[in-house]
């Protein structure tokens, strides 16, 4: 199970890190899309730390085994907001966060077994 997580947790951390960069860097279909589920653009910053807090939480997880279910469950709960963020405006192209909100959950379940 640890072998899982190791992979899960990478393979998000590495999303979740480009991801804070874009968005830190102002990218056009990252802040459109922001737009589009009334998020307002001063709160992007912030968003990227939230990523990038998420990002190294999961990988120091490989190690601290509370801070990697504590980095996963917080990961897991921003992409449900995401989603709830997209369906509450009626924006249907929720697939990236609903995937990452899947991955994130499968990173959960895998430390806590691990």
């Amino acid at each position: 199970m640890f072998i899982a997580y190791a992979v899960a947790a990478g393979l998000l951390a590495l999303v979740l890190t480009s991801s804070a960069v874009l968005t830190l860097q102002r990218n056009e279909a990252i802040t459109a899309s922001m737009r589009k589920v009334q998020v307002p653009d001063s709160w992007g910053p912030r968003l990227a730390a939230v990523k990038a807090a998420g990002a190294a939480g999961l990988v120091a997880g490989l190690w601290v085994t509370p801070l990697g279910v504590a980095a996963a469950v917080g990961v897991t709960l921003y992409f449900i907001g995401a989603v709830i963020s997209h369906l509450r405006v009626k924006d249907y192209e929720l697939a990236p966060a609903a995937v990452l909100a899947l991955v994130a959950a499968a990173a959960l379940i895998l430390r806590i077994a691990a």
